[in-house]
């Protein structure tokens, strides 16, 4: 079977299978070459409800990451 026709196949699936069959794909990826800490990741939460630090939109994250790589 070709990646065409598993494509076709998968999106005749209702959307729970989908989600299913996505959560199994992306458990088969290498993990991303992130090293955040779930203590990180709580303080940087604390510090956005208290107001220390502002939320960032996607398209301003997108943004700053084509300036910063030159793009």
């Amino acid at each position: 079977m070709s990646l065409s026709e598993i494509e076709q196949e998968a999106l005749k699936l209702p959307a729970r299978e989908k989600a299913d069959l996505v959560c199994k794909l992306l458990e088969t990826l290498p993990s991303a070459d992130v090293d955040i800490s779930d203590e990180e990741v709580l303080e940087r939460e604390q510090k956005l409800e208290a107001g220390e630090i502002e939320e960032l939109s996607h398209d301003e994250f997108v943004r700053r990451v084509r300036h910063e790589r030159g793009r």
